[in-house]
């Protein structure tokens, strides 16, 4: 992990508290906006939206007059207003502030850690984040990934499951490997305590016993489950889909990681991703190693070779055909990018979001798994929507998302708990975070 050192002496110093992020007011009013309420594929015109310590409060036509006092109104004319997005697979690899600021910037405003690594006390950065201690999106986490080295026996299963009880993760996290009557007492300790268990898919497992889990990390975990016959066959496809949906499982894609392997494994497409403007929002250390050589990515021949470059893309279109066909038969899809080395917190969001439009589904459909299926997931009845009662956790862009998914990245604001954050305060934070990092030493 990386710790920040002693201030550097600097022309500049960027000083931004946590109070000065937010417009401190207790109302807002987006004036005149489109909403996309996500309830249905809709663009409710020119509304506007009252926003009363942190709840959306009224939603009705701006041509109605305005009957309650407003301390700050939001002229959002010809910008659209969605719910706030959530990363659904993330990993906090370096200081928790400054990525936190790199997902509320791309408009997460809801995040799903997927291990407490080494070092890291995850639960404390959770109370931090929820009882707002620090500027971060609305956060859950699991614990520790757990792999078959750390679940030999039934005494570990019941070790492992006590300690997550009496930490209070969200989550048990597993590995694809385990032996089957590991991975079934696993299963029932975890039921015992409500526990939800996520993470790989069993793949030397039938398909029926990766569906006893809450969520499946990656979409690639089906390609290792089902035998290369089955793969080809569309219809068999079809049928494991319809019987994914019945288990009530839910699946995260993961398609833009599995893209950036061979960003990484592929010379050409290497040089152009260590030319990325995003990196300068990574600690410089840690940007120097994953630009570096020595990544497992660029030493294994299982990536890198002529034919293994072929085998990825082949893979990545695989993964995309059998993501269509998860959509068409309604399974629950989540978007999430496992944010790792230089697929960037926030911004690898909504490259996932393009990717998961790409393999066939409908702008509308692709923002369901950042707004509305993680709200259902994480039994936020909240958040997910946009309508009267709910949670004021929001982002105003400046084109429409329904139109195309890209348009997401189109951000003027973002409301986070009820507080307004324009493109300004926006810029200011990504600066803060751009400076911080240059601190940073290993």
């Amino acid at each position: 992990m990386f710790k920040f050192s002693k201030p550097l002496i600097s022309c500049i110093v960027l000083v931004i508290s946590f109070t000065s992020l937010f417009s401190q007011h207790k109302s807002f009013a987006f004036e005149n906006v489109n909403v996309v309420p996500m309830n249905r594929e809709v663009v409710l015109y020119n509304q506007r939206v009252i926003i009363i310590d942190g709840k959306i409060s009224k939603i009705e036509p701006v041509s109605e007059k305005r009957t309650k006092d407003i301390d700050s109104i939001i002229n959002a004319k010809d910008k659209y207003l969605i719910p706030g997005l959530a990363e659904m697979h993330y990993h906090l690899e370096n200081d928790a502030e400054n990525e936190f600021k790199l997902l509320i910037a791309n408009g997460v405003t809801t995040a799903r850690n997927m291990a407490e690594y080494d070092g890291q006390d995850q639960i404390k950065i959770r109370e931090q984040a929820n009882n707002n201690q620090i500027l971060a999106p609305y956060y859950v986490t699991s614990g520790p990934y757990l792999k078959a080295e750390d679940l030999q026996t039934i005494p570990d299963v019941l070790n492992v499951v006590k300690k997550h009880q009496d930490r209070g993760y969200d989550f048990l996290k597993i590995a694809d490997n385990l032996p089957k009557e590991i991975y079934l007492k696993l299963l029932e300790e975890t039921t015992k305590h409500n526990i939800p268990v996520i993470g790989h898919g069993q793949r030397k497992l039938p398909l029926e016993y990766s569906l006893k889990m809450k969520s499946i990390a990656h979409i690639e975990e089906f390609m290792n489950i089902f035998s290369s016959e089955q793969k080809e066959d569309t219809v068999y496809l079809k049928q494991a889909a319809i019987k994914i949906k019945k288990s009530g499982v839910y699946v995260s894609p993961t398609l833009g990681i599995f893209e950036m392997i061979s960003r990484y494994a592929d010379d050409e497409k290497f040089e152009i991703l260590k030319k990325s403007d995003e990196i300068k929002y990574l600690p410089e250390k840690y940007a120097a190693y994953c630009m570096s050589d020595s990544t497992h990515y660029r030493t294994n021949s299982w990536f890198t070779a002529p034919e293994s470059l072929i085998r990825l893309q082949e893979e990545l279109q695989w993964q995309k055909k059998f993501t269509k066909i998860l959509s068409k038969e309604k399974v629950p899809l989540l978007a999430g990018s496992d944010t790792y080395g230089l697929f960037l917190p926030g911004f690898s969001l909504h490259r996932e979001l393009e990717l998961i439009c790409n393999a066939g589904l409908s702008p509308y459909e692709t923002l369901r798994t950042a707004t509305v299926n993680p709200a259902n997931y994480l039994n936020r009845v909240s958040s997910g929507t946009i309508a009267e009662g709910k949670s004021a956790d929001l982002v105003l862009l400046n084109k429409n998302p329904l139109q195309d998914i890209q348009n997401t990245k189109t951000i003027e604001g973002v409301m986070l708990k009820g507080k307004w954050m324009n493109r300004k305060k926006l810029n200011l934070m990504l600066k803060e975070v751009e400076y911080e990092v240059k601190k940073v030493k290993k």
